[in-house]
C-alpha cells in the first residue's frame, strides 16, 4: 500500500506559529471551532496541546500490548465502550484546551474623550460573557512560565536532575504537530459509529460527518488528542491532510506557508500485512526499527512489481522512489517517530534538534563546527538525549544519539567543503556514510526546492469516483450541518459564537458569509492556493494590488508592475 506521510526538521522550527494561522485560517474558521488547532506549535518542556495530553495514565489513549500478545485499546475494549457509551469520563475539559475570547472592540474605538484609557474586557466565545484569561493554546510559548507550567512535563519525569529551569541554564525547541494519520490508529479502532477512515489510495485518515454520532470515543483513543470535537455541530474533526490539495499535487496549506521550509511531504510504500507484526512487538524500545521495516524499499524491482500488482499507478510508485520522506526516514536513517509506545505508528516523523549543541559550543568560545567538539557536546547536551529519546524512541537513547551524530558530522564536513578545503572521508565513515550520502542529505536538508521537498503524486482519473464519494462525506463540518436536530449547539438554542466583533455574534454564527456591509462577499479559499499568485477574494473587486509609480515611470510600466504583482 502507499501511504503520503510527512518529517519535519525541527532544527529549521522557529516558532512563528505561521502554519498554525494558515491551518486555521483554512480549515477551522468556523463556529465550533474556535478553540480548535489542527495544527499547533508546542514549545518543548512544555505541558503541549491540550496540557498534559502526553499522560496516558490520565488520558486513556492509544495501545497497549496485553500478556498475550495481542493488541487491546488503552480506553477498554467494545463491552467497556457500552458500558460507557453516555458517559465518557476521559476527555480534555475545555480547560485543558483553553476557553477562546474576543474583545468588544467597539468600546475602543467608539469611546469618546475621557480622562482614562478606555477597557475592553475579553468576551468568551463560548458563552459571550465577560471572562478572566487564564490559559491559552500557546501560553506556555518560549518557556513562559516555565517554573510552573514546564516544570510539570511529563517527559521529564525520571530525569528531573539533568533539567534545570534557571533561564541561563534550561533549554527549548519547538514541536509542530498534527494528526499523525497512523497505519493503525486508535481513533479509529474506538468510534463505535465506524466514522472514522484511513483512505486507502493514501493512508489519510478522515472523519465522515454523516455516520459521525458525536461518541467523542475517538478524542479519548486518540493518543495526541488531535481529534476535536465541535460543540456547534456535533460532530468530530481532525486534520485532513489537506486532502482536495494533495489530490492535485499541492502541499498541505502549513507546508506550503511554512517559514523556516522545515516540512517534508513524499509517499512511502509498505507492507500492509506486517502491520499488526510492528505494532506488537515486545518492547517498546523496538518499535520504531519494527515500523522502519514495514516500510518497503522502492527502487526494489521486487517491491515495484508487487506494487504495480496492488493497483499502485506507476507514477505513484516513480513519486515513492523520488520520496524525500522515505530518503530520511529510511536511507539516511535521521528521521524518528512521534511517541512510537503508543503503538499507533505514526506517519509524521521529526528530525530532532542539534542546533542547541552549537549554540553552547560557539558560547563558550570553541570551535562549533569542529567533529571533535561536537561529537562531545552531545554527551553533555543541554538538551538531555534521554528527553529527546522519551519523545522520539519510547526512551532508546542509542538512534537518538546516532542521528544527532550525523547532524554534527554533516556540518564538519560541510564546512571543510564550504571553506574550498578537501572533504575529510573519515568524517562520514565515523557515522556509517558514505561521502556521497552524507553530501546528498546536506542538500535535501539544506538546500533543497519546493519540488524536492513537495513530492507528490496526484490523484487519478480511474480514481475519481471513489474520491468523489468520499468528498460527499464532508471530512470538516460545516455551519448547522449533520444531524443538528439530534447533538450539538443546532439541536437547541444557539449560543453566542463570535468571530472577531462582539457585537456581531449573532450573525456571524449563523452564515458562513462575511456580515452585510462588507467590500469582499467572499472568503479567500487558501485551500485553492498556490502560493504565488492572488486568489480571488484577498483584494476587492476592481482594485487590484497596486505597486508604488516610481519618477519616469509611464502608464504601461504601471500596468505591468500591476500584471506582475
Amino acid at each position: 500500500m502507499a501511504q503520503l506521510a510527512m518529517v519535519m526538521n525541527l532544527d529549521k522550527c522557529i516558532g512563528c506559529h505561521t502554519c498554525s494561522v494558515t491551518c486555521k485560517q483554512a480549515w477551522t474558521n468556523r463556529a465550533g471551532t474556535e478553540y480548535v488547532w489542527f495544527n499547533n506549535v508546542e514549545t518543548r518542556p512544555g505541558l503541549g496541546y491540550p496540557r498534559t495530553y502526553e499522560n496516558q495514565q490520565e488520558w486513556q489513549g492509544g495501545w497497549i500490548r496485553k500478556a498475550n500478545g495481542r493488541l487491546a485499546l488503552r480506553s477498554g475494549g467494545r463491552f467497556k465502550k457500552l458500558l460507557t457509551i453516555f458517559s465518557n469520563p476521559k476527555l480534555p475539559s475545555i480547560q485543558d484546551y483553553y476557553e477562546p475570547w474576543t474583545y468588544d472592540y467597539e468600546t475602543l474605538t467608539n469611546s469618546p474623550a475621557t480622562d482614562t484609557f478606555p477597557v475592553a474586557r475579553p468576551k468568551s466565545l463560548l458563552t459571550g460573557k465577560d471572562m478572566n484569561v487564564e490559559w491559552s493554546a500557546n501560553w506556555d510559548d518560549n518557556l513562559g512560565g516555565s517554573r510552573e507550567h514546564a516544570a510539570r512535563d511529563v517527559l521529564l519525569a525520571g530525569i528531573e536532575d539533568r533539567v534545570r529551569m534557571e533561564f541561563e541554564k534550561t533549554f527549548m525547541f519547538y514541536l509542530p504537530r498534527i494528526c499523525e494519520h497512523c497505519l493503525n490508529p486508535s481513533c479509529a479502532a474506538s468510534c463505535p459509529s465506524g466514522a472514522i477512515y484511513k483512505r486507502s489510495e493514501d493512508g489519510i485518515v478522515l472523519v465522515d460527518q454523516d455516520r459521525c454520532r458525536g461518541w467523542r470515543m475517538c478524542v479519548s483513543g486518540c493518543p495526541y488528542k488531535k481529534i476535536y470535537f465541535n460543540h456547534k455541530t456535533g460532530k468530530a474533526e481532525k486534520c485532513t491532510f489537506c486532502y482536495p490539495r494533495v489530490e492535485v499535487g499541492l502541499p498541505t496549506v502549513c507546508s506550503e506557508t511554512c517559514v523556516g521550509r522545515l516540512r517534508y511531504i513524499g509517499l512511502v510504500l509498505y507492507d500492509a500485512d506486517r502491520v499488526l507484526e510492528a505494532a506488537t512487538v515486545a518492547e517498546d524500545s523496538d518499535l520504531y526499527e519494527a515500523q522502519r521495516s514495514v516500510f518497503l524499499d522502492p527502487e526494489d524491482p521486487a517491491v515495484q512489481a508487487a506494487a504495480e500488482a496492488a493497483g499502485i499507478p506507476g507514477d505513484w510508485i516513480e513519486a515513492a522512489r523520488r520520496s524525500p520522506v522515505y530518503a530520511l526516514i529510511n536511507r539516511y536513517r535521521v528521521a524518528l517517530p512521534l511517541h512510537p509506545e503508543y503503538r499507533t505508528l505514526p506517519m509524521v516523523w521529526y528530525i530532532p534538534p542539534l542546533s542547541p549543541v552549537v549554540d553552547i559550543m560557539r558560547e563558550t568560545g570553541h570551535d562549533a563546527e569542529d567533529r571533535g567538539n561536537l561529537f562531545a557536546a552531545i554527551d553533555a547536551l543541554r538538551i538531555p538525549v534521554e528527553y529527546l529519546a522519551k519523545l522520539f524512541t519510547a526512551g532508546d537513547v542509542a538512534p537518538v544519539e546516532n542521528v544527532l551524530r550525523k547532524l554534527a558530522a554533516m556540518r564538519s564536513y560541510m564546512r571543510d567543503l564550504n571553506l574550498g578545503r578537501e572533504g575529510d572521508a573519515s568524517i562520514p565513515a565515523s557515522v556509517g556514510m558514505s561521502e556521497q550520502d552524507l553530501y546528498e542529505m546536506f542538500r535535501l536538508l539544506a538546500l533543497a526546492k519546493y519540488d524536492e521537498r513537495y513530492v507528490i503524486p496526484t490523484a487519478h482519473a480511474e480514481q475519481a469516483h471513489a474520491l468523489e464519494e468520499l468528498a460527499t462525506d464532508c471530512p470538516v463540518s460545516s455551519y448547522g450541518g449533520g444531524q443538528t436536530g439530534t447533538l450539538g449547539e443546532g439541536s437547541g438554542k444557539p449560543l453566542p459564537v463570535a468571530v472577531e466583533n462582539f457585537r456581531m455574534l449573532q450573525e456571524r454564527q449563523t452564515s458562513d458569509q462575511p456580515v452585510e456591509g462588507g467590500r469582499v462577499t467572499g472568503r479567500v479559499n487558501l485551500l485553492s492556493w498556490d502560493g504565488r499568485s492572488a486568489p480571488d477574494g484577498l483584494f476587492p473587486p476592481g482594485a487590484p494590488p497596486r505597486v508604488p509609480r516610481r519618477d519616469g515611470d509611464g502608464p504601461q510600466a504601471a500596468r505591468d508592475g500591476r500584471e506582475g504583482s
